[in-house]
């Protein structure tokens, strides 16, 4: 069986996206790893898919490129949100993911804006495996005597995210061995993602992302929202920022009224095929 897919991306993160609001879209792990994968397959970070939901427009559903489910990613709400209004003709629409609910709608210069809802702070929110500040938490990199980093914030935007805050954007070997060995440490009982954020002013932040299940990611949509909130609430910038990813710019505004993180980027449709499976 062939299933049609769009290629799209969100500031470079990239996603193949499968229409499922008529016909069941529920590809094994292997099938989803096998989508993704950029040598023998279609390539992308995330495989989507668009279900029907009872309490919102569309569930959206996502598989990392290592073939595992996870909760939600904000870049992809933006694509799929586009594709929504575009078949609508509608300025806004909600929908429904692992990670809770959200709404997506038009901003200027083409651009989207997600609701990603308040950022979840407590520790066994995150969750971590045991109780600390989540403005610093007890975890370092290097000797204990001199670490490299540590005392990162963590946040969960409906993901669980660590944000290392540094005096340079670090390289991709950096990321890729950090961020491969914090992925599946024992603090994160669910894995988490991990992001390197260098504060150039209280308004910009220059930011990189292993991405838990995906890697190093030109984009991460909830990692942009964490890296803000863990930056606000540490007094390092204010309560909007720019967000710059190696694959463009995300604007996040940690709105003070509803304590609702609201972020907005671009979209980009790459190509249309089919899939077989």
């Amino acid at each position: 069986m062939t299933r049609p897919f769009v290629k799209m991306n969100g500031a470079g993160n990239d996603f193949v996206v499968v229409n499922a609001l008529e016909t069941p879209f529920a590809p094994t792990a292997d099938q989803a790893r096998a989508v993704a994968d950029r040598e023998t397959g279609e390539g992308c970070d995330q495989l989507i898919a668009i279900e029907p939901s009872t309490t919102a427009d569309a569930f959206m559903r996502v598989w990392n490129a290592d073939g595992g489910s996870v909760e939600t990613c904000g870049n992809a709400l933006r694509c799929v949100g586009w594709l929504l209004m575009q078949s609508s003709g509608r300025d806004e629409v909600r929908i429904d993911t692992l990670g809770g609910p959200t709404t997506a709608r038009r901003a200027a210069d083409g651009r989207i804006t997600v609701d990603m809802g308040a950022p979840r702070l407590e520790w066994d929110q995150i969750p971590l495996d045991e109780e600390m500040d989540t403005r610093g938490i007890e975890l370092q990199v290097g000797p204990i005597d001199d670490p490299v980093l540590h005392t990162p914030g963590a946040v969960s935007m409906g993901n669980p995210h660590v944000v290392f805050f540094m005096d340079h954007a670090p390289n991709d070997g950096f990321v890729r061995g950090t961020g491969s060995l914090i992925e599946h440490h024992p603090r994160f009982p669910e894995g988490v993602n991990v992001g390197f954020a260098h504060v150039m002013a209280p308004d910009r932040i220059r930011l990189r992302v292993w991405e838990r299940g995906a890697g190093l990611t030109r984009a991460c949509g909830t990692g942009a929202c964490a890296a803000l909130v863990a930056a606000a609430r540490r007094g390092l910038t204010g309560r909007a920022a720019t967000i710059e990813v190696d694959g463009g710019e995300l604007t996040i505004n940690w709105d003070e009224a509803t304590d609702h993180v609201f972020m907005t980027g671009p979209v980009e449709v790459e190509r249309t095929g089919a899939l077989t499976v």
